[in-house]
């Protein structure tokens, strides 16, 4: 497994799919990963610090977690089929249940958990960003700066 840091979301042109790049921790791979508007506004939101006047799905699963005092101990991207990631919420025990991606990064944000993804997977869809593109990235963090979560409201 390798860990991933969430580097953020942006909206694809010019077919305005968001998605959520994330990078290995520990190495120059980018993952990318298509995402829903709901999603990428749940992640854009807990990367701003911005709270919602009612608390989102990831909010409530958060929550319920903590009332019920169970550690959600990692996010886990497993698997990629048909150009579709498949994830597991890593609970105390080795209790697994499958998630979407985007809902489990977006629960680790909350949760402060790591997310990983398999060797597999960062094997087949990862991406290196060249050196001269380097300002690119660059530039996608200062888009981070100023998009809203309501940008991603289709």
């Amino acid at each position: 497994m390798r860990e991933l840091t969430v580097v953020g979301v942006r909206v694809e042109l010019p077919s305005n799919n968001p998605i959520v790049l994330l990078k290995e921790t520990d190495g120059e791979r980018y993952l990318p990963i298509w995402i829903g508007a709901v999603e990428a506004t749940a992640i854009a939101y807990q990367q701003q610090g911005m709270t919602p006047p009612r608390p989102l799905t990831h909010d409530l699963m958060r929550d319920i977690l903590a009332k019920l005092e169970v550690n959600l101990e990692a996010v886990e991207i497993v698997e990629i089929k048909d150009n579709i990631f498949y994830a597991e919420l890593v609970f105390e025990g080795g209790v697994r249940v499958s998630a979407r991606s985007s809902d489990g990064i977006a629960l680790a944000l909350r949760t402060g958990s790591p997310v990983r993804c398999t060797d597999a997977v960062i094997d087949e869809s990862g991406i290196v960003i060249p050196d001269e593109q380097e300002d690119e990235v660059e530039k996608f963090r200062e888009f981070l700066d100023t998009v809203s979560p309501e940008d991603f409201a289709g």
